[in-house]
């Protein structure tokens, strides 16, 4: 399979926009995650902006007093820094990843 780094996909192939319970639109998965498996970006901090961007994956994980996944800081350096999500345990398909945002 050759990969074009220049064709974007809001989300990877394993994972699906859906109709929430906890609230409006949230990201579920489509085929089971191991844990600790690295889902992608979902926030990004540039320099000459203030605050973060949120990538389609950040913007629709919605928030549980007992989460699934969590934030790493994967790139961090001068004023840029990119957060990717990682599963705190594996997650079956169908099942809606969470975080929790006073972490």
């Amino acid at each position: 399979m050759i990969v074009d780094k220049f064709y974007y996909r809001p989300l990877p192939d394993n994972l699906e926009l859906n109709v929430s319970e906890i609230e409006g639109h949230g990201i579920f998965a489509v085929d089971n995650i191991e844990a600790d498996m690295d889902l992608g970006p979902t926030h990004i901090k540039m320099p000459l902006y203030q605050g973060y961007m949120r990538t389609p994956l950040g913007g629709y994980l919605n928030h549980s007093d007992e989460p699934n996944c969590s934030l790493l800081c994967v790139y961090d350096w001068d004023d840029y820094r990119v957060y990717h999500v990682f599963p705190n345990r594996d997650i079956e398909a169908g099942e809606e990843l969470t975080l929790d945002y006073e972490v």
